[in-house]
């Protein structure tokens, strides 16, 4: 007994340094990509940019503030989404919480209401402000605290997983409310996300952290050029296949009766042997080439970090 009472009041703990030397600049107007995986230092880094946590070393500065000494001045300019930790008032319509949010920013009523009036377009609020909060689904509610963040017109505005649990109708609507906004009102976007489309549809620029270091940090385009070595190649043929279908230096994924689906590295087979070879075994209706969805060269990128 006596045992294990001494593992209760004294656990064993362990030092973990959740970011190590994470260092980078951001742009006024830039829509900027903070991916990696769970437990990559993503959270931990954009609660210390807002000023909720205190980093034991370093230093930063966001639009001229120290966040974490300057953190009331800090708010009044900068807005912040959680995607799991809600800010809205769980029982009483959106609207509710607009208003309060307004008081706190010390707001001009002509002006709140002009900017609401704003949001709830841009985000195709309409009658959601009046319905409690419980009542909204997912992406109703995500939608509702992504304008809930915006009313005070915030110059830097952090998401931390917007889009997560969200169907595809909800995805696109906030992206294109996303963009809609880093475009007329050149809001700067600090966005990390685990879902590709998010990077490939808003993001110019991608800073990739893992183990609370960055590995990769620039253009969205390059990220793409340097992963981006496999290439997919559908195929439909004219006659039926009536054997296994094979070309040197490409693997077949899926065979059909009149198609096949195809793998093959760019650095090690050019493109225009491959369709080469293609035209050369049989009669062709249709040959589709394209790139490995954005998803699986993230995974690729942290699998090689691992």
């Amino acid at each position: 007994m006596r045992g294990s009472l001494r593992a209760v009041w004294r656990p064993v703990t362990k030092l973990v340094d959740a970011v190590r030397g994470v260092s980078f600049s951001l742009e006024e107007g830039e829509l900027l990509a903070f991916i990696g995986p769970n437990g990559a230092g993503k959270s931990t880094t954009i609660k210390m940019l807002t000023g909720i946590l205190y980093p034991s070393g370093g230093r930063a500065s966001v639009l001229g503030y120290v966040p974490w000494k300057e953190r009331r001045k800090l708010s009044y300019h900068i807005g912040s989404v959680f995607g799991q930790k809600p800010q809205l008032w769980y029982h009483l319509p959106p609207e509710d919480t607009f208003r309060l949010f307004a008081r706190i920013y010390e707001l001009d009523m002509d002006a709140y209401r002009e900017r609401r009036a704003f949001l709830v377009e841009a985000f195709q609020l309409g009658e959601l402000l009046q319905t409690p909060v419980r009542k909204l689904s997912l992406g109703q509610r995500m939608k509702c605290e992504i304008a809930a963040s915006l009313l005070h017109r915030p110059r830097l505005i952090f998401l931390d997983e917007p889009t997560i649990g969200l169907d595809v109708v909800a995805k696109q609507q906030i992206r294109e409310a996303i963009r809609t906004l880093n475009e007329t009102e050149n809001t700067t976007i600090f966005l990390t996300s685990h879902d590709a489309g998010d990077v490939e549809n808003l993001c110019k620029r991608v800073i990739v952290v893992n183990h609370g270091r960055i590995i990769f940090d620039d253009r969205t385009s390059v990220l793409k050029r340097q992963y981006l070595t496999r290439k997919i190649v559908d195929v439909r043929f004219s006659e039926p296949l009536n054997e296994p279908f094979h070309l040197p230096g490409v693997t077949t994924l899926k065979q059909g009766t009149y198609g096949v689906k195809l793998e093959f590295d760019g650095r090690e087979v050019p493109v225009e042997r491959v369709v080469q070879q293609i035209i050369a075994t049989r009669s062709t209706t249709d040959i589709n080439i394209s790139d490995p969805p954005m998803e699986e060269i993230i995974r690729e990128i942290y699998t090689q970090q691992e």
